[in-house]
């Protein structure tokens, strides 16, 4: 889901009396969206609560969000994850930049991220 209406849901929800914090990748989004609390994670958009099939690192970035949930010290308290993408942060210039990947290299990772896509429905319909 987009940051910035996930920002807006969360303005809302806290005008209303229920508490929020926002696991992101967009800083600067939810940042000026101005939401209450916010836990960035310097990582690839879509990854904001940890990195994929990392349980460890799932289990870190939502016990990290419970923590600024309960202990923020004032409104658009913002803390940033200690994990880090990548030890080299040379992926931020590279990633979604498919200028420096092959048609064969698209078409592969395409049809990996729909096979990822067809394991989720699968699980979805069988809930």
């Amino acid at each position: 889901m987009c940051h910035q209406t996930v920002s807006l849901v969360a303005r809302h929800l806290e005008a209303h009396g229920i508490a929020t914090v926002i696991m992101g990748c967009a800083k600067d989004i939810v940042e000026h969206c101005g939401v209450p609390r916010f836990v960035f994670s310097d990582f690839p958009l879509g990854n904001s609560a940890g990195r994929p099939f990392d349980v460890a690192s799932q289990t870190q970035t939502l016990e990290l969000a419970l923590r600024v949930l309960e202990s923020a010290p004032g409104a658009r308290t913002t803390v940033q994850s200690p994990l880090r993408w990548n030890a080299d942060a040379a992926w931020k210039l590279d990633y979604l930049d498919l200028t420096k990947l092959s048609p064969e290299k698209i078409a592969e990772r395409r049809k990996e991220f729909d096979e990822v896509k067809s394991i989720a429905r699968g699980k979805r319909e069988a809930s």
